[in-house]
């Protein structure tokens, strides 16, 4: 399983003003040179993600960070199994540290490992067909190692249906985890009925589901979701175009089946991305997805207009626990050889995650 050992940031790091802030950090990251490398997830607050060597998803962002032989840290401005991907993908030689730990993932927290194995044993005892696992990259590392023991593979967001047509091309039926919308999303697009794909719920017998919906369905959804692409519902898409007639509306998949049928566009984050900015001059956009980057996109062009498909604004928590205090707090304990809040994957669990892993990298 992975490891991590809680450090408390010291009260003289809250009160500190943002400019003193702002020059410790960049003094530290200059002291430390190639021996760090800081990564910055698009949805963490600009305050923290301006440091970021690299700013991306999180498996760009681990693989950038493998790619940095040199470096000895990894600091990763992001939620914990982000972190521990980092640490299945780095050298030996390379530390991976979460500058703070209470950082973690409403979904990835949806399925833990006794949960999967509970289902999976129900349903071999229902059925006899052949079960191929996916996990979602926003997943512990302990349930992308169990899917890499059971012959199964990590998929992204942008990958998500490549991946679902390889594992039902290798058995006749698919477990995805741990977010039921991206693998509704998935299957729908793929062509697989609505009625084929059946939600197992973990804190139900038998999931929730009769022996029959078992056999007859050929995806298992586990029941789990982003607690931010949630919150986005079919009356905010309804209510944009009112307000914006001829907006165009761009929704991220982990947003609830009904919400991506009312959008124009479904994407991953970087999908968003790209596709706003190569968006003519003047164009205007409702983007479903977490808010730190819909600003982010608003600022950094501002000749479209870019505005949450929710006007309340999704935040997610998790990613904002990352602070300015929390990251100077990291290197400047660095700056005087000390680790703080490192994640560790153990050996066993690191080896099946990466066969998940690679598995889908083979894609």
């Amino acid at each position: 399983m992975g490891t991590a050992t809680l450090s408390l940031i010291p009260e003289t790091y809250v009160e500190l003003p943002e400019q003193e802030l702002d020059e410790r950090i960049a003094r530290a990251k200059a002291t430390l040179g190639s021996r760090l490398v800081i990564l910055g997830h698009h949805y963490q607050r600009d305050e923290v993600v301006k440091f970021a060597d690299y700013r991306g998803d999180s498996l760009k962002l681990s693989q950038q960070a493998a790619s940095r032989k040199e470096a000895e840290y990894i600091v990763f401005c992001g939620v914990h199994f982000m972190a521990e991907s980092a640490d299945v993908l780095s050298g030996d030689h390379q530390i991976v540290i979460l500058p703070d730990l209470n950082a973690g993932c409403s979904m990835a927290d949806m399925a833990n490992l006794e949960q999967v194995e509970v289902c999976w044993d129900e349903l071999a005892s229902v059925t006899d067909a052949h079960l191929v696992p996916i996990t979602y990259i926003n997943s512990t590392a302990a349930i992308k190692a169990f899917v890499g023991r059971h012959g199964g593979a990590v998929c992204t967001s942008s990958n998500a249906r490549k991946v679902m047509e390889w594992a039902l091309a290798r058995g006749e039926k698919g477990l995805f985890l741990p977010d039921e919308h991206l693998g509704r999303n998935t299957g729908y697009r793929m062509g697989i009925p609505l009625e084929q794909m059946v939600v197992w719920n973990p804190h139900e017998e038998i999931g929730g589901l009769s022996e029959d919906q078992i056999r007859q369905g050929r995806v298992i959804l586990w029941k789990g979701h982003c607690s931010v692409h949630q919150r986005f519902l079919p009356a905010h898409v309804e209510k944009v175009r009112a307000q914006y007639p001829g907006i165009g509306v761009i929704a991220h998949p982990e947003c609830r089946w009904e919400v991506c049928q009312l959008a124009d566009e479904v994407g991953s984050t970087e999908f968003i991305i790209k596709r706003v900015a190569e968006s003519p001059a003047g164009s205007r956009w409702a983007v479903g997805t977490e808010i730190h980057l819909v600003n982010r996109l608003a600022q950094e062009l501002p000749d479209r207009f870019v505005v949450s498909l929710e006007d309340c604004g999704c935040l997610c928590s998790t990613m904002f626990r990352i602070s300015p205090q929390h990251l100077c707090w990291t290197l400047e304990s660095l700056l005087d050889g000390r680790v703080v809040n490192r994640v560790s994957v153990d050996t066993e669990t690191k080896h099946w995650a990466r066969v998940a892993l690679d598995r889908m990298l083979e894609m």
